[in-house]
C-alpha cells in the first residue's frame, strides 16, 4: 500500500474592538482576511472565529472577506495585487498549493509570502446519519460493489488528494466530484447523492451537534483527543495521513515590523484561555510556525506535492 503524508464575493464580517496600547503601533487600522472558502466553509469559519480575539491584541479592526473563484485562483491574484502593508492577508490551506499546480493560474503561490502558521486541522471522513454506511469498511465493500461516489470540496484540494489515496489504498475506483466549498458538499451528502465527504470538524460541528452525519475515520496520524473512538484510516489498514495546514499569506514584501506584529499577535491568541474555548472543541491543533520557517514549510509542502502529482500523473 501506498502511504501519503502531506504537510499540512462577497461576504465581510467587520469586528472592531477597544484598541489596547502596544509596544509598538501596528501600521494600518484596519486588517482585512480574506478567503477563497464560501460562507460556513473550513477557512472562513476558522477567519470569523479568530476574529473578534484577534482585533484587540493587533490593536486593529479586522474584515473577513470571501473572495471565491477558481478554487483560491481568484483569492491569490487580489493577495498578490494587493498592497505589502500590512492591510490585507490570505488564508492559506493546501488548496493554494494544489490550484497553482493543477490549473496554472495567472498567479501562484509564489506570488505570495508566507506569514506564519496557526494551526493543524484534522481531515475526518463523514456521512449522512440517514446513509447505511456505519463504517468506512462499509463504504469501502459499496465500492467494490459499484463504484459509490465520495464528495471533496474543491477540485483542487487536499481532501481531493486524500481520496485519490484512499483509492489507491483500497483498489477501488469510486468516482469523486468535488465542489466550489463545504456547504455545497455537505447538501450532497445529506441528501444521499455523495457516500461520503472529507472535511475539517471545525466545519462540521453545526451538523454533528444536530446528529444529521456520522464520523467514520480521520486522516490524521493518531486519533483526536476529543473524538477517542474516531479510527485513524491508517489503523484500518489504509495507509493514507493528512496533515492540513492553517496559516496566513500576503503579497510579496512584508515588512519586518508587519512580520514581528503577527509573530507575537499569533502566540498570545493561540494561548488565550477564551480563544482556546473555541478552537479546541473543534480538534483544531495548535502549531504556531514562525515567518521564516513557514516560508520553507510551504516551499517544502508545494516540492513534495508537486512530486506527488507528477509520480501520480496528475501533472506531466
Amino acid at each position: 500500500m501506498m502511504k501519503s503524508v502531506f504537510g499540512i464575493a462577497g461576504i465581510a464580517l467587520s469586528v472592531t474592538a477597544a484598541m489596547p496600547a502596544l509596544a509598538q503601533e501596528y501600521p494600518v487600522d484596519t486588517v482585512t482576511l480574506i478567503t477563497h472558502s464560501s460562507p460556513g466553509g473550513g477557512s472562513d469559519v476558522f477567519l470569523r472565529e479568530l476574529s473578534g480575539y484577534l482585533a484587540p491584541i493587533l490593536g486593529v479592526s479586522v474584515v473577513v472577506e470571501n473572495v471565491r473563484g477558481g478554487s483560491g485562483a481568484a483569492a491569490m491574484a487580489d493577495m498578490a495585487q494587493a498592497p505589502a502593508d500590512g492591510s490585507r492577508f490570505y488564508a492559506t490551506t493546501p488548496t493554494f498549493i494544489y490550484t497553482s499546480l493543477l490549473s496554472n493560474p495567472e498567479y501562484t503561490y509564489k506570488d505570495l509570502e508566507p506569514l506564519v502558521n496557526f494551526f493543524i486541522d484534522p481531515e475526518v471522513i463523514y456521512t449522512a446519519s440517514s446513509s447505511p454506511y456505519q463504517s468506512l469498511d462499509d463504504v469501502i465493500a459499496k465500492a467494490r460493489e459499484d463504484r459509490g461516489v465520495w464528495g471533496a470540496a474543491n477540485p483542487a484540494s487536499l481532501e481531493r488528494q486524500a481520496l485519490e489515496q484512499l483509492k489507491t489504498a483500497t483498489g477501488v475506483e469510486a468516482g469523486i466530484v468535488s465542489h466550489e466549498g463545504g456547504g455545497d458538499l455537505m447538501i450532497n451528502v445529506l441528501n444521499g447523492t455523495l457516500d461520503i465527504g472529507v472535511g475539517e470538524v471545525q466545519e462540521l460541528q453545526s451538523q454533528l451537534e444536530a446528529g444529521a452525519i456520522r464520523l467514520l475515520a480521520t486522516f490524521s496520524d493518531a486519533r483526536l483527543e476529543l473524538l477517542p473512538d474516531l479510527p485513524t484510516v491508517e489503523e484500518l489498514g489504509y495507509d493514507v495521513v493528512v496533515r492540513k495546514f492553517r496559516g496566513l499569506a500576503g503579497p510579496q514584501g512584508i515588512p519586518d515590523d508587519v512580520v514581528a506584529a503577527w509573530e507575537s499577535a499569533v502566540q498570545e491568541v493561540l494561548s488565550s484561555p477564551e480563544y482556546r474555548a473555541v478552537y479546541e472543541p473543534n480538534n483544531l491543533r495548535a502549531e504556531f510556525i514562525p515567518h521564516d520557517e513557514y516560508v520553507a514549510f510551504i516551499a517544502n509542502f508545494a516540492t513534495e506535492t508537486e512530486t506527488f502529482l507528477r509520480e501520480t500523473g496528475v501533472i506531466e
